[in-house]
């Protein structure tokens, strides 16, 4: 440039001062989280409960996100397929995943691809205790008609998957004797249809998760997994009077690959501490029949997880 010529020199003032004018809001823009849509992997089939909390999650803090949070759901693996999609994304908060005690159950002795140290806990959100659940109809009115016969000859039972804490409870009673077969479904759907078409003979679920089916009646509980009995079916035995002390409730927890930026980790940390305050979020653990004392935030969700890990290590099948 010629500094002769005033033209050009003005030209160049305006150009400098125009860029340091627009620097700050550049750094504010690039400065916004989240950015874009976040995704929100669900490693399990539409319908079941990790999807219909991810959906009313999703309702609950997307305002205020400001944006989107599209629902991807993988299945397979006991939820490890959709585990390995969080992380391979990359750690830039743009990317969450719900995490369960049954997923949470493969990584025991060591076994998983990754480490609970690979993950950034956003907050457990409900906990829910298990159960046996059989068809309406089915011959077994009580558990103790169902484990007299499971005595006898192989009773089916409908799991989540292999290796999670569903397994270590049917195997307790198979220490003791029984013959429950654990027979694994990913999919939410085929997992309730296979005790109503027959293809098992129990399902272990969570009552809020078959709500539906309890209230039209095609479904009941025969016995919970639990220190206490279960909310609304008071009635219904605890495994605990057969001997069988395990009872690892289901929890269902919100996380993050480990690596992503901590202010990101605690935006989104506090939206969804948010979401848990909120009167619609205390109503669907009731519709759940979850414990009201479920939510767990971000900053005690990493020892509650290892201290999970810790009693499903302690309570592996023996092989």
């Amino acid at each position: 440039m010629d500094d002769r010529n005033p033209n050009a020199l003005r030209r160049s003032l305006l150009i400098a001062g125009s860029t340091l004018a627009l620097a700050p809001r550049l750094a504010l823009a690039q400065a916004k989280y989240p950015s874009r849509p976040v995704d929100f992997v669900v490693p399990w089939g539409p319908g079941g409960g990790a999807d219909q909390l991810a959906r009313r999650l999703g309702t609950l803090i997307e305002k205020d996100l400001g944006t989107s949070l599209p629902i991807l759901n993988i299945a397979g693996a006991t939820g490890n397929t959709g585990m390995t999609k969080l992380l391979s994304a990359p750690a830039d908060g743009h990317t969450m995943a719900v995490f369960i005690a049954d997923t949470l159950g493969t990584l025991a002795g060591g076994k998983g691809r990754y480490k609970l140290s690979d993950l950034a806990p956003l907050g457990i959100m409900i906990r829910q205790p298990s159960g046996f659940f059989v068809k309406s109809d089915a011959k077994w009115k009580t558990f103790d008609e169902l484990l007299a016969d499971a005595k006898k000859g192989e009773i089916k039972v409908g799991i989540t998957g292999f290796g999670g804490p569903d397994e270590m409870h049917v195997v307790k009673f198979n220490e003791q004797g029984a013959k429950f077969r654990p027979v694994p479904f990913a999919k939410p759907g085929e997992r309730y249809a296979s005790v109503l078409g027959g293809h098992a003979d129990v399902v272990i679920e969570q009552a809020g998760d078959v709500r539906s089916f309890l209230d039209s009646k095609q479904m009941r509980p025969i016995v919970f997994f639990a220190d206490q009995p279960q909310v609304g079916y008071e009635d219904i035995a605890l495994a605990k009077k057969y001997g069988v002390t395990l009872a690892i409730s289901q929890f269902r927890a919100i996380v993050m690959r480990a690596g992503t930026d901590p202010k990101q980790v605690a935006a989104m940390a506090a939206a969804m501490d948010k979401a848990a305050q909120s009167a619609e979020f205390r109503k669907y653990l009731a519709d759940e029949l979850a414990f009201a004392d479920s939510y767990i935030p971000a900053a005690k969700a990493g020892p509650f997880l290892v201290e999970q890990l810790a009693l499903i290590d302690a309570n592996m099948p023996k092989t």
